[in-house]
């Protein structure tokens, strides 16, 4: 069996001010420091054997964060980079209703090619590193993809906002993914 243990990476500036990040690479805030500090915390009371890493600075130190408690090596997989939104990156959700009301963001990456790019780092967690158990500090969009995925859409697909520092675990066993729950925040004051 392999679990994952997805962590959403903590608050930057463009997420308080309600701006779409995408690949733009935003450095975490000073909350963003204390929502991984506080991730750490709670993560330490378990054993972890691995600690993975979408390759952009807010989610690579709030892994390196996590990982003071764990001693950990830190592995980034590009696989897990967020999804690119392009020209619509840096505007607010009013900003882009107005400019694409219907969400087509010229220059953004297409949906399927970056739901294959993710599951494919998915697969290659479960396939190199079977029966571990995985921390995966990652991005909002990335962690709904994998969510809408291996619940066949009945979770994720955007249906909720997933908030910074959140923390949702999934586990393969069998063949079968299984979530055994998501978006939780219980940890973060």
């Amino acid at each position: 069996m392999t679990s994952i243990c997805l962590v959403r990476h903590g608050e930057t500036m463009w997420n308080r001010e309600h701006k779409l990040q995408g690949g733009t690479d935003i450095p975490l805030n000073d909350t963003g420091v204390e929502q991984a500090k506080q991730c750490r915390d709670y993560l330490k009371e378990d054993a972890w054997d691995m600690l993975v890493t979408s390759p952009l600075e807010r989610a690579k130190h709030t892994a390196e964060i996590i990982g003071e408690g764990h001693g950990l090596p830190l592995t980034i997989m590009e696989e897990f980079r967020e999804r690119h939104f392009g020209e619509a990156e840096g505007m607010r959700e009013e900003e882009r209703l107005a400019a694409y009301p219907d969400k087509q963001y010229p220059g953004q990456e297409d949906k399927e090619v970056f739901i294959n790019r993710v599951m494919t780092g998915v697969r290659r967690l479960t396939e190199e590193f079977p029966d571990r158990r995985v921390l995966l500090v990652a991005h909002g969009a990335v962690i709904n993809a994998i969510l809408t995925e291996i619940s066949g859409g009945k979770i994720g697909a955007d249906r909720f906002k997933l908030l910074n520092g959140c923390l949702t675990n999934i586990e393969f066993m069998e063949g079968v993914w299984k979530v055994h729950d998501y978006n939780q925040v219980t940890h973060l004051s």
